[in-house]
């Protein structure tokens, strides 16, 4: 029986999110899995509460899944799309097994020295708002890094960060390839 995989992230942003979606579900597809990518929900955009049939149809989506492969590349600004990282989280919740990726591999911390000044006190890292910034060392916050070593896979990170992070699909193909192997070894 085939592993049905929510593929989630903020792809569905991009111009040619359709498009990403169909590489994406076919890259599954190859490795014998069955890829559900929530723009194939059909939700009247024009409608009244459009983003709450948005937020049930994709999670039914995840209720139907075995397994996600979650997008964590940073996203408007040094970490992960909250959205992907709600979905992570409730797979998680769930005990479904979890694969993510990004297509950023700096430090967490080193990203959000990009976005805002950065002080080190008694140890610690410290924002321009005078606020703790996580640093372990980590990709981005502690606890998907660990919903993912834990329910899953150890999050997939290239040596380089592509060209194009949106479109590069190496890493997510590796975590299509872990999932397969689980569906074999299962």
């Amino acid at each position: 029986m085939a592993m049905n995989v929510y593929l989630a992230g903020p792809d569905v942003f991009l111009p040619d999110a359709l498009q990403v979606g169909r590489q994406k579900t076919e890259i599954c597809r190859r490795h014998g899995l069955i890829g559900l990518y929530p723009l194939d929900n059909v939700v009247d955009r024009t409608a009244t509460e459009a983003s709450l049939q948005i937020f049930k149809v994709n999670e039914a989506m995840m209720d139907r899944a075995d397994a996600i492969i979650a997008n964590l590349t940073p996203f408007r600004g040094p970490g992960a799309d909250a959205g992907t990282v709600y979905e992570l989280g409730y797979m998680a919740a769930r005990g479904k097994f979890c694969l993510g990726y990004s297509n950023d591999p700096a430090v967490y911390a080193d990203r959000v020295r990009l976005f805002t000044k950065v002080t080190a006190r008694s140890g610690l890292l410290i924002d321009a708002d005078g606020l703790t910034v996580e640093d372990f060392g980590h990709n981005d916050n502690l606890m998907m890094i660990h919903a993912l070593d834990i329910h899953g896979a150890p999050l997939v990170l290239p040596r380089e960060k592509p060209v194009d992070i949106w479109h590069d699909l190496a890493a997510f193909e590796v975590c299509v390839a872990l999932a397969a192997a689980r569906l074999t070894s299962a």
